[in-house]
């Protein structure tokens, strides 16, 4: 999932130093499916001061919610204990699936959301339906009650929180309560807020406020912005960039929720609510063992009945999910979030089905991906994965993993058991904020090998130049160093940009043969840079075991592979980090053409969608470096596959007559037309 899906950093890696980042904001990308923890949001620092008076002036946050409750005669507790459970009290600035907005978390979902969101409905003309629940726009009946300017409700946190307790006081009336003090009376109110629609989730989201309620809490968070257009916009401009570039973290308070150890929901009030019958099909899952089944919401994904309705399931993806276990499934049964069709929990493996297999689970930011694939979640932080990342769910994810690919006929490599990591965006605009999920600390190699089909299989070693190799590195003994920094971690332990040695999947990819050579540069994600970076989310400047590249120059200790379009250099002395790779397809331009156009996905032509069928739209990538120019060669270890796209309202699989094949293009996979390519075995040009 990720929802801690940064865009990675532009720290360049010099050997033996780390610059520090000035920053505790959290900057995000687009969740997905996820996987986002939708508990990672975006720190907005605030600037009291911007309209030229002092922070005093203001309430500050607690005042905020102080004021709040009196205006709109809801409990203290009620407001506050709904505000934590949706954002942390933290203010998150809209990134995600639910287009979340402020410490009130009042939804505003766009179509450009869900098209480069968990959906990843770049090119699908659903996508304006897919944004217009009602449920997603939270923010607008907020404003409407409150008669408070929605770009104010975005972006000021005292008028968030003001619009928040409105809606309470209204879902209050709605559901024929009276204005009490008592948290208990706000049950189903509370459970309204959720916006779940499923029972069992919704009871999961009130017993969390009720608990925060009970315990009480305290916690540092940043002080209100200033009300006012004005006041609020000079806030967001200041806190754009600052004098270096970067933003500067401003004034922070304590906000204290006083304990009420006797408050209990009275959950008999849900009954007003007719919330879904949590009843479920039996889990698939293989005989040893023992899956839960708990529905994602509806809106997280779509019915289908794959494979029987043509549409081929050839992909696993693995992700972690960036929050607890109990947290990320009632996240997947929030309306608007991802989903996936299953959740592993980290301490003993233990699995609920949230998505029939049959069915497409939002999980990974690219339609055609969702479309062809499986998704699992696994419970856990990747910046912190070593620690989450357990025996148990290694060997449960390996038997569900080879119970899956024996079921539906999936290829047991690295181009179709992959991580979230690995999945190309759909367009162009998505490449930058795909997520990073699960990261350098899954041991790729071992669970290859617990599903049987281990990536270092045979003599280590690198072939002649034209030939391809599997990276294989290992893992304990690969240790490298990457920068963390506090937005890669949402548990909140990393206070500062800090260096990290760990055992990893990954080796760095430098432009040059060594180590003082800058990491490869890709210009989507670093558009103002000269190198790449060390950051532990930055995907561009690394390649993971199991993947396979082709030889593009050996010197000495370093192996140059083509790579993102370029010639990227890994540290490989005497062949240690990677095995020649036989029987693979070796891809190249077609005779004659300066370069192959890649793609995001595999839709057919526009011309092949029956009439008044809405045709997904099939285009090349363009950003830069998105291409394969002559004289390079990249990998693929299967046969190209028809291009397909799926319509839910009628159930309808469209089939085109191009192929494509899927090729490991940089850290991630991506995919080319068979008619721009030329097809060798064993050696490019060949």
């Amino acid at each position: 999932m990720h929802t801690s899906h940064h865009t990675p950093g532009s720290t360049p890696r010099t050997p033996g130093t780390h610059r520090r980042k000035k920053t505790l904001r959290w900057i995000s990308a687009t969740v997905a499916g996820g996987a986002l923890a939708a508990g990672a949001f975006a720190l907005l620092p605030a600037l009291a001061e911007a309209d030229g008076t002092s922070a005093a002036t203001h309430p500050g946050v607690q005042g905020a919610y102080e004021a709040a409750a009196a205006e709109y005669d809801v409990p203290l507790a009620v407001l506050m204990g709904v505000a934590h459970e949706e954002s942390g009290w933290q203010v998150h600035r809209g990134y995600s699936a639910d287009g979340g907005w402020g410490p009130m978390n009042l939804t505003d979902v766009t179509p450009d959301m869900v098209a480069t969101g968990a959906p990843g409905a770049a090119g699908r003309a659903d996508a304006k339906a897919l944004a217009g629940r009602a449920s997603a726009h939270t923010l607008q009946k907020a404003a409407e009650l409150t008669g408070i300017d929605e770009d104010d409700l975005r972006h000021d946190a005292e008028s968030n929180i003001r619009g928040g307790a409105a809606l309470l006081a209204a879902y209050q009336r709605d559901l024929g309560g009276a204005a009490s003090e008592q948290p208990a009376d706000w049950t189903a109110a509370i459970a309204r807020y959720s916006r779940m629609t499923d029972e069992k989730a919704a009871t999961a989201f009130v017993d969390d406020v009720f608990r925060t309620i009970r315990a009480g809490a305290r916690q540092r968070v940043r002080q209100a912005p200033p009300t006012g257009n004005a006041a609020a916009a000079e806030a967001r401009a200041a806190d754009a960039t600052g004098a270096d570039g970067r933003t500067e973290t401003k004034s922070a308070e304590t906000v204290t929720l006083a304990a009420a150890p006797s408050a209990r929901p009275a959950t008999g009030q849900l009954d007003k609510l007719k919330l879904a019958d949590a009843a479920s099909p039996e889990a698939e899952c293989p005989a040893s063992m023992n899956c839960a089944f708990v529905p994602a919401d509806p809106s997280n994904g779509q019915v289908a009945d794959r494979p029987a309705d043509g549409i081929k399931i050839t992909e696993i993806v693995l992700h972690t999910t960036e929050e607890t276990y109990d947290k990320t499934i009632n996240i997947f049964q929030t309306p608007g979030n991802a989903s996936a069709h299953y959740v592993m929990r980290a301490s003993d493996g233990a699995v609920t089905q949230m998505v029939a297999d049959k069915d497409i689970a939002f999980g990974d930011g690219n339609y055609w991906s969702n479309l062809h694939s499986v998704q699992i979640e696994h419970e856990g932080y990747s910046a912190r994965g070593a620690d989450w990342y357990t025996d148990a769910a290694y060997r449960q994810t390996a038997t569900l993993v080879r119970y899956l690919a024996a079921r539906y006929g999936i290829p047991l490599d690295r181009q179709h058991i992959v991580g979230h990591d690995n999945v190309p965006a759909p367009s162009d605009k998505g490449i930058a904020g795909q997520h990073w999920d699960p990261g350098y600390a899954w041991d790729w190699s071992r669970f290859m090998r617990l599903v049987g089909a281990p990536v270092d299989a045979g003599r280590h070693g690198v072939g002649p130049v034209g030939t391809a190799v599997t990276i294989a590195p290992g893992f304990a003994a690969n240790r490298q160093t990457y920068t963390v920094c506090p937005e890669d971690d949402p548990t909140g332990a990393t206070t500062a940009c800090t260096p990290l040695t760990a055992p990893s999947n990954s080796l760095f990819v430098h432009s040059a043969p060594g180590e003082d050579a800058p990491l490869l540069l890709d210009p989507v994600l670093h558009p103002n840079a000269t190198a790449g970076t060390d950051r532990v989310n930055d995907w561009s400047t690394t390649v993971q075991d199991g993947q396979q590249f082709v030889v593009a120059d050996r010197q000495g200790d370093w192996t140059a592979i083509w790579f993102d379009g370029q010639k990227g250099w890994i540290h490989n002395p005497g062949g240690r980090n990677t095995v020649p790779a036989h029987g693979v397809r070796i891809i190249a331009a077609a005779a004659g053409s300066e370069a192959a156009p890649v793609y995001g996905t595999a839709y057919p032509n526009a011309d092949e969608y029956p009439a008044g069928l809405s045709p997904s739209t099939q285009a090349p990538l363009t950003a830069a470096g998105y291409r394969i120019p002559a004289g390079q060669a990249y990998v693929a270890n299967q046969a190209a596959v028809p291009s397909d796209d799926f319509f839910p309202s009628s159930g309808t699989v469209v089939h085109g007559a191009r192929t494509y094949y899927t090729i490991q293009f940089n850290h991630r996979y991506i995919q080319v037309d068979s008619a721009d390519v030329t097809v060798s075995r064993g050696r490019a040009g060949r």
